[in-house]
């Protein structure tokens, strides 16, 4: 269904002239109710439309005034925009039914209270409906394990943000063990990634008056001790990275001014960022580093000795590799590449974890002697790995089901013990005790809502929490199938539906497929509420440049090799058809950020597959994406279209923004962003709107003036933007 556009076609000539604003049109105005020009031109839309398109293909013309942010003209195109869009939507009387029943699940006394360990306490950050900022609140073990735990609450966000007149969002807290009485408290204004550090105090419970405060900046901290900070920041223009980040780490006293904080070591502006971190052992050994990131994927690691005070060492870690605890003196780190340490000796392959002695490194700056914790094989992955006092505990992952090792390493070798799991489901390690044998972890399917269970002394599962079950699965299966792809690689996607569905159906599909990203089965009340309870189909799709099977599985689709990755997506598309469980008029492709980018392409390569388009807080215009907030970081991804031609001539042939033909035959698409989104620059998103606009294009389009890259900075918001996109999706797919 075609809708006229927001700008008259005079406008819109005059644009892809660059002659005029629409501003500057006539406002002479006929008995009809329409401006001399739109009168005129009226019967030229699609040819005004055309001469834009056209322009933008041929990069002769410039929508950078969509990239200014808090641009007059930009805001007004997205206000106007929001403001047909909502109108459409939110009058739909299904609207408000999926509203009321995503924002009972998002404010529901009944989710789990999922927590953190610190000094023996566990701590929560907690929103509901009468606390859209939240509460960080703690309670003991003993409490938490009754039905009603008693909670302290230490930082009453809403009281905060409104005493100081800001939108705060919880970004976290970092607290210097043993005592955790001094915390670097991150708050966002607004959501976005750029947030203030402020300095807290356990026992007076309040913020340090003259404490350490670091202005809204894109950086870091980590606490040397109780005087003295690592910092990072993008303060300084000087100090800032091309994608916005810092690439200075100071060494900061307390009493002392920033501006004088000591240089500790310093990356170059073509990094993409520069961070200290802290390595502590259950001993109390305490390692301080730094992680010079030169590209998305390749670090170079330094430790900081005598407290950030000598000069750095670098660490005898590959590039691609990845820091993941320290355990019994040995830093495990996991590799996403081959490693041949030593000439001439053993090579140890991309995905396995493995360890040395910290201590022998930093007292000789040579390589010790390297073990090898775990090799997974082609189907396997690793997932989250932390550690107690007494064990490293791996979530592994074989063929995206998981399951949860307890590691152990004594007379310098690592042995392990399987944890019994639940069988077919995700499992992730939410907290664990480096200072005492307390962990927690989750466990949860399509149709099982997350269980949180205790790991216990001798390595079982002891259940602790249980949500509710937010849908009703009688009825409900889940499959695990495989597409082939055009190179012939097998992509497995899981299939949640009717088991009783004997014909095709409204379908809604999920991928990401990027930055080594996994996606595992999960239970989302709302999905199945909102969607499954309404006699939808829900597909996710485990497509290449995730991380499922490991690095290769990711790398497989890096730059000019992505076409992989949309034809993964396209090959499962096009088996859901040829299977029989819908039609290329009944399925949806949804997808964000990175998977926005991936829906975009959907769009633009194969409309003829879908009948209705989500792409949330997407890059779409694939040859400045480099030039807009982060972008820069993510060129190791994607590719450098100002230094590599062929990978600008590749990222060009899939931008989504350049590749909308005229005229074309499009499934109706749904564009949402965030003005607050300062990692994903939502120009993205607004040029991609402005241009199907002005082709008369059937485009929704839903700017969240807060929220930041979860385009969501509250609740509220996040029910919001749930109902529109289901409402959207029933409007397109279940109506006949």
């Amino acid at each position: 269904m075609r809708r006229q556009g927001l700008l008259s076609a005079a406008a819109l000539a005059a644009l892809a002239m660059a002659a005029c604003s629409p501003a500057e049109e006539s406002d002479a105005v006929t008995d009809a109710g329409q401006t001399d020009a739109e009168q005129t031109a009226e019967s030229t839309v699609p040819e005004a439309g055309a001469t834009l398109n056209a322009a933008i293909q041929a990069e002769e013309e410039s929508l950078e005034w969509l990239e200014e942010v808090e641009g007059e003209r930009a805001l007004d195109f997205a206000r106007a925009m929001n403001e047909r869009s909502l109108e459409r939507l939110q009058s739909d009387p299904r609207y408000q039914q999926l509203y009321d029943g995503a924002l009972e699940i998002l404010q529901s006394q009944d989710r789990i209270p999922y927590v953190g360990v610190r000094g023996g306490e566990l701590w929560n950050f907690w929103r509901d409906a009468d606390n859209t900022h939240g509460l960080w609140r703690k309670t003991t073990q003993d409490s938490y394990a009754t039905d009603s735990p008693q909670w302290e609450v230490v930082l009453d966000l809403d009281a905060l943000a409104e005493e100081e007149g800001f939108n705060w969002v919880w970004r976290g807290a970092d607290c210097l063990g043993p005592d955790y009485t001094r915390c670097m408290i991150t708050l966002s204004d607004g959501g976005s990634d750029a947030a203030v550090r402020r300095e807290w105090d356990m026992e007076t419970r309040s913020f340090v008056e003259d404490g350490f405060t670091i202005e809204e900046t894109k950086g870091s901290t980590a606490w040397i001790d109780g005087d003295t900070l690592l910092i990072a920041t993008a303060l300084n223009p000087d100090e800032v990275t091309t994608s916005g980040y810092p690439f200075v780490v100071k060494r900061w006293e307390r009493g002392t001014p920033i501006e004088d904080a000591e240089i500790v070591i310093s990356g170059a502006q073509s990094n993409v960022g520069v961070w200290p971190a802290r390595f502590e052992d259950a001993d109390g050994t305490a390692y301080m580093m730094a992680v010079q990131a030169e590209s998305f994927f390749e670090s170079v690691y330094w430790y900081l000795p005598d407290g950030a005070a000598g000069e750095p060492v670098r660490m005898p870690l590959p590039r691609k590799s990845s820091p993941q605890a320290l355990f019994n003196g040995q830093v495990v780190f996991s590799l996403e590449q081959d490693w041949t340490p030593v000439e001439g000796g053993e090579t140890y392959p991309s995905g396995a974890i493995l360890s040395f002695d910290m201590a022998e490194f930093a007292e000789t700056g040579e390589l010790p002697a390297v073990n090898t914790v775990f090799v997974p094989n082609a189907r396997q992955s690793i997932g989250s790995v932390s550690r107690t006092a007494d064990h490293l505990l791996m979530v592994i992952n074989d063929n995206v089901v998981g399951g949860l090792e307890a590691f152990t390493f004594e007379d310098g070798a690592w042995t392990s013990q399987t944890i019994e799991t639940p069988e077919n489901a995700s499992v992730s390690i939410v907290t664990a005790d480096d200072q005492s044998d307390l962990a927690y972890v989750n466990v949860e399917g399509f149709l099982t809502p997350e269980t949180l269970y205790r790991v216990t002394p001798d390595l079982t599962l002891d259940a602790a929490k249980s949500a509710p079950s937010w849908f009703d699965t009688e009825g409900l299966v889940v499959e695990q199938r495989e597409a082939q792809s055009t190179d012939g690689t097998m992509i497995p996607y899981f299939i949640v539906r009717a088991e009783d569905a004997d014909e095709a159906g409204p379908t809604l599909l999920y991928a990401y497929g990027g930055f080594q990203v996994s996606l595992n089965p999960n239970y989302s009340g709302t999905t199945g509420r909102l969607w499954l309870e309404n006699g939808g189909t829900y597909v996710l799709a485990n497509i290449r440049g995730g991380g499922e099977f490991g690095p290769q599985w990711h790398q497989a689709g890096l730059r000019t090799n992505r076409q992989r990755i949309y034809d993964d997506l396209i090959a499962v598309s096009e088996a859901l058809i040829a299977d029989g469980v819908t039609t290329s008029d009944q399925l949806a492709v949804e997808g964000g950020s990175n998977g926005g980018l991936l829906t975009g392409v959907m769009y633009t390569q194969r409309p003829d597959l879908f009948g209705a388009v989500i792409s949330q807080v997407p890059l779409l215009d694939m040859l400045r994406f480099h030039l807009l907030l982060a972008g820069a970081s993510w060129q190791d991804e994607y590719g450098f279209p100002d230094e590599n031609e062929d990978e600008r001539a590749f990222l060009r042939s899939i931008s989504p923004l350049h590749n909308v033909a005229t005229g074309g035959d499009y499934p109706p698409l749904f564009l949402l962003t965030s003005t607050k989104d300062d990692r994903v620059h939502p120009g993205h998103a607004r040029k991609m709107a402005y241009l199907l606009d002005a082709l008369g294009e059937d485009v929704l389009y839903y700017e969240n003036m807060e929220g930041g890259h979860s385009a969501a900075a509250n609740l509220e918001e996040t029910a919001n933007r749930l109902a529109l996109e289901y409402t959207f999706l029933m409007q397109e797919l279940m109506e006949d």
